[in-house]
């Protein structure tokens, strides 16, 4: 990365952080009083852009008088002001910390001083130091806003009233139930409840069932249970369906003429053979100067997804589609998801597209971006082209007969000549950019994904892994390509930032302290990583995750590696993307299943068009929403792997399974199986050989008289003890050496 462009990715990082930036300076002497510019100055900040911003927020906490101004243009902390507002992060134990931008570090608040705050609720807070300590600590004061008011759990029924015991162990308190409230509910039954209050005197707050999901343990059940628990939807309403079949869908002959036409390119999808959604596809043609045209085209979802729409105001709400273990809830109904906008073989698609000239180097001689009207020669499943890459070679190009066991037409076909000589091209084009990719000091985190094998009833009957191999990373690597020049096509101009409003997909730099607390584990298992310069780390990162591919502990190692690392999210403030090594990246190619896509659609057309750029600010709320989304439909998707690994182990109670320990705490140890990756916990009041005790230093639980060892990393022996659906837990016995 170029001096510059690291300057600018730094003055990214410290504009996007201001109010903790600016707090911290103030905080170094709290009796000091600075300029804007002597701020500015200390964040690295020297342009006029920048040093407005800084103005501008001083000028706003100054009105919310978070700081005050002690002299014309100087500012100080406002030490009088011990009130605070922020956001609550409740731990599983009751407690919580309380997050602020006024303050550099959260605060610990105990579990007696909540006051009726939630997890995630936004909290007005009294700060103060904790006694003989400079330690802050905080009490809620009162409750501004909740972050939500339903909650998925079991009813526990009485004869005049009933409790509800939510599933979400954040949840530290039972909701009370009047009778004239159960809404049909019975005992047992799963149920969604929803707060209308909470009484001063009680302990408790007060709710009404407003839906009854069924019985604990039933599939549809759990399923529907993990959407509403992140309030995330699991149907259309009947008039955003209406609104979709009423769609025009012809493509007529005007719209054709609007656009480039690449009907006669040849071109074909590679997706999973179980997909329906196909919104992407690649065309394949050699020039005469020996140079190759390779098109990325993208679903038109902006077309028919009309802004000021009923349609898009819900494909907004739900900004992703959410994919649990047995279904997919969409982003978009089925008629647009799986119909209209679906590139399937055979139909002319509507398509905005990436086209890039590319030499045999791997290296983009021209690039064009716009509307275009495709036909798509061909699908393929992922194994269908990898059979392709392992069976056949550019030295001899011939056809390919596609076995019956790989077909997902379940027969034998033959793949054309043509085809099979784009597949192959474009497979050795993908690697020689990936091998850059990787040289520029991108993290390849190629991990295992936990898939299953379901029966009718969609009840698990076997465990396996998917691998990405090259047919994967083929696909994988045309997309980044696109993502990032579009994102460079608006974001730069003349080798420099744009103040274009554009949709970037961004990622810090990972924790330092973090990736230390990882480099003492993995030290642990025989392996380093090297955290003494940023320059480095990626390297070193490969190397770890190379070493430990397809060992026992690897899962582990990736899993905690991944923890070091920032979370990507989307913004209208560039900082570039560490983990793809990308100064400019934004997200083009699945507007099907995000809406960040859509908007990144609408934006490069808008100035396709020579538009002028809209307001940053609405575009950045739209960020914060869809990151949102992304993260809570990230955890229902974990939450139904989780599920269904319990229901998998209800079935194999009386089995023996090798593990290896992946977590250790003062409760117990955390045991991940070898062959099925399920992990469930070996609580310490479980193992009757001996007292253990947890130490933190050696992540190890130690036998106080026999001094034997359980420590991270460590393969062990387990037994099924209990399973729990509701919660979703694993409890395993320990068969002692």
């Amino acid at each position: 990365m170029s001096k510059k462009k690291k300057i600018f990715k730094k003055k990214g990082k410290i504009i996007k952080d201001l109010t903790r930036n600016i707090f911290k300076i103030l905080n170094e002497d709290a009796n000091l009083s600075y300029n804007y510019k002597q701020i500015a100055s200390k964040m690295g900040i020297s342009d006029t852009d920048g040093k407005t911003q800084v103005l501008k927020k001083l000028a706003e906490l100054t009105a919310t008088k978070k700081i005050k101004e002690t002299d014309r243009g100087k500012f100080k902390i406002n030490k009088d002001r011990k009130y605070s507002i922020g956001t609550l992060d409740v731990t599983s134990n009751g407690n919580a910390y309380f997050i602020s931008d006024d303050f550099e570090e959260d605060i610990f608040i105990p579990s007696i001083n909540l006051n009726k705050g939630l997890h995630k609720d936004t909290v007005k807070a009294y700060t103060y130091n904790k006694r003989g300590s400079k330690k802050l600590e905080a009490d809620v004061v009162e409750v501004l806003e909740r972050a939500k008011t339903d909650f998925v759990g079991v009813l526990q029924l009485n004869k005049n009233f009933g409790f509800v015991v939510a599933d979400d162990n954040k949840m530290y308190v039972d909701i009370f139930i009047s009778q004239n409230k159960i809404n049909g509910a019975e005992d047992g039954d799963k149920v969604v409840a929803t707060l209308t209050d909470w009484p001063s005197n009680s302990k408790n707050p007060f709710g009404k069932i407003t839906t009854v999901l069924g019985k604990p343990g039933d599939h549809n059940t759990e399923m529907h249970s993990i959407l509403v628990e992140y309030g995330l939807p699991y149907e259309f309403p009947k008039e955003v369906e209406d609104e979709a079949d009423n769609l025009p869908i012809e493509i007529t002959n005007a719209e054709i003429a609007k656009r480039r036409d690449m009907r006669s390119d040849l071109t074909f999808t590679i997706d999973p053979k179980d997909a329906k959604d196909f919104d992407d596809a690649l065309s394949f043609t050699k020039l005469e100067n020996g140079n190759y045209e390779i098109g990325i085209h993208i679903a038109d979802v902006s077309h028919y997804l009309q802004e000021k729409t009923l349609l898009d105001d819900e494909a907004y709400e739900r900004a992703t589609s959410v994919y649990l273990v047995d279904r997919v809830v969409p982003m978009l109904p089925e008629m647009l998801s799986n119909g209209v906008c679906s590139l399937r073989p055979n139909e002319e698609k509507l398509t905005f597209s990436a086209v890039f000239e590319i030499n045999e180097k791997a290296q983009i001689i021209n690039k064009w971006f716009g509307r275009t009207v495709t036909y798509s020669d061909q699908r393929f499943a992922y194994e269908e082209a990898q059979a392709v890459i392992e069976n056949c070679s550019l030295s001899t190009i011939k056809e390919y007969i596609m076995p019956a066991d790989i077909s997902i037409i379940d027969k034998e076909y033959t793949v054309t000549k043509e085809i099979v000589e784009a597949t192959l091209k474009l497979d050795e084009l993908a690697k020689k950019m990936r091998k850059k990719r990787m040289k520029a000091g991108a993290i390849s985190f190629d991990r295992v994904e936990v898939k299953f094998n379901l029966d009718e009833e969609a009840n698990p009957t076997g465990v396996f892994f998917k691998e990405s191999k090259d047919a994967n990373k083929l696909i994988e690597e045309f997309m980044l390509l696109a993502n990032r020049k579009v994102a460079e096509f608006i974001g730069q101009e003349n080798g420099r930032p744009s103040k274009k409003t554009f949709i970037y997909r961004v990622h810090d730099e990972p924790n330092i302290d973090k990736l230390n607390a990882l480099q003492g584990i993995v030290s642990k298992f025989g392996y380093s990583l090297k955290t003494d310069s940023k320059e480095v780390i990626s390297q070193s990162l490969n190397k770890l995750l190379s070493d430990v591919h397809g060992k026992a502990e690897s899962n582990m190692v990736e899993t905690l590696a991944i923890r070091t690392m920032s979370k990507a999210e989307y913004t209208t403030e560039n900082i570039g993307h560490y983990g793809l090594a990308f100064d400019y990246y934004s997200h083009f190619t699945s507007p099907i299943r995000r809406y960040p896509d859509v908007m990144t659609h609408r934006l490069l057309q808008h100035y396709l068009d020579g538009g002028k750029s809209p307001k940053a600010e609405i575009y950045e709320e739209k960020c914060k929403h869809s990151s949102e989304m992304e993260y809570l439909a990230s955890k229902a998707e974990r939450d139904s792997i989780k599920y269904m690994q319990v229901k998998y182990m209800q079935e194999h109670q009386e089995q023996e399974f090798e593990g290896v320990i992946s977590g250790v705490t003062e409760w117990g140890i955390y045991v991940e199986i070898k062959e099925n990756k399920c992990e469930g916990m070996v609580r310490i009041r479980d193992i009757k050989s001996d007292y253990y005790i947890f130490d933190e230093k050696q992540y190890a639980i130690v036998g106080q008289s026999t001094k034997q060892i359980y420590q991270l990393g460590d393969d062990v022996v387990v037994k099924v003890k209990k399973t729990d659906l509701e919660r979703k837990h694993l409890d395993f016995t320990l068969i002692e050496k």
